[in-house]
């Protein structure tokens, strides 16, 4: 009877381990912080089928640099790449991205929210904010430029694109049902709206004004397709404004944002900023970055805790047809490969 009543332990406390194995881990919080600047912000995840992992690039900036006056610790940024080889839970640096500057005059580049994805072409794209040169205000021009690449960390053949002026931002872009493009940008001279741009083909645009029912003071647009809606996340500043449509024209607005309240976890205690989401599956998650010395008192001084940043995740869910997500409650990432 001993024996029996040992063997059935035995084997509850070996399934209770297998099903440990096999089940997904926590991500750690914070999911990611960049070992060179400590700048790690508006994250941009790809699947990397040459090295079978998920890459995730990211503006990164100069938050530890000492002695930077004024807001020119945001400029003359690298975009970072980190890998994760488990699905999204564990993240490593790989290094920068090797850009090549669109204008060879300009001595130090500002690179700004990269936007990468994989063409009809087979090749890859970016769509990156350049800003021309390290400034300390934000009263300069910037543009969005295409890229190519055949490996993800080499970008060529850069093409400013047309859009509405001499001061636009942050693409996000998604592929519509009838096989063409469509870009969401921040145009920043109209008051930070989100406008959009139609594509047949990534190289000629035609710019269509601005997204109806989006408003303005906003950035950092992003747009997926989950659970038969479009959904637009962007960052207005106090959280993560949340809109829906039918169609990627018409948008109507959730009444409240997420990430606004501030969270309980490790760098999390604060409003989560500039996102991007990755449908897995029938899963959606949101990485998105934070400020964690911005809080309290010490959110009125400029030093490099104030400065720097770090990645988050958290699971998207949907209640009452809107998105909805608890920052507090442990995540287990499942990144999938995506399907050919």
């Amino acid at each position: 009877m001993r024996l029996l009543v040992l063997g059935i332990v035995l084997s509850l406390l070996l399934s209770t381990k297998a099903a440990a194995e096999e089940s997904p881990a926590v991500a750690p919080m914070p999911l990611y912080r960049d070992p060179v600047y400590d700048g790690a912000a508006d994250p941009s995840l790809i699947w990397n089928p040459r090295t079978e992992r998920w890459w995730m690039f990211y503006t990164n900036r100069r938050a530890n640099v000492p002695d930077l006056p004024g807001v020119s610790w945001v400029h003359g940024t690298p975009i970072g790449i980190a890998e994760s080889a488990d699905g999204g839970t564990t993240w490593e640096y790989v290094g920068k991205a090797e850009i090549e500057s669109p204008d060879p005059s300009i001595e130090e580049p500002t690179y700004w929210a990269p936007e990468v994805l994989r063409g009809d072409d087979g090749r890859w794209h970016m769509f990156l904010t350049v800003v021309p040169g390290v400034f300390t205000d934000w009263n300069h021009p910037r543009q969005i430029v295409h890229y190519e690449s055949d490996d993800l960390r080499k970008w060529s053949n850069p093409r400013p694109l047309k859009l509405a002026n001499d001061k636009v931002i942050d693409a996000t872009l998604f592929k519509l049902p009838d096989g063409t493009w469509r870009m969401f940008y921040n145009n920043e001279r109209d008051g930070k709206s989100i406008y959009f741009a139609d594509s047949p083909d990534l190289d000629e645009w035609t710019d269509r004004g601005r997204a109806e029912g989006v408003g303005n003071r906003c950035e950092g647009p992003k747009v997926f397709r989950w659970r038969d809606k479009y959904w637009m996340v962007v960052d207005q500043w106090r959280g993560l404004g949340v809109f829906r449509s039918e169609d990627t024209e018409h948008w109507e607005a959730q009444p409240d944002n997420l990430l606004q309240r501030p969270g309980q976890g490790e760098d999390d205690q604060v409003q989560g900023q500039h996102a991007d989401v990755v449908v897995s599956g029938d899963r959606a998650y949101l990485f998105y970055f934070t400020h964690p010395g911005r809080r309290g008192e010490a959110a009125q001084r400029d030093g490099a805790e104030q400065r720097r940043s770090s990645i988050q995740v958290v699971e998207l869910q949907i209640q009452d047809g809107w998105l909805k997500c608890d920052r507090d409650e442990a995540t287990q990432v499942e990144l999938a490969p995506p399907a050919e």
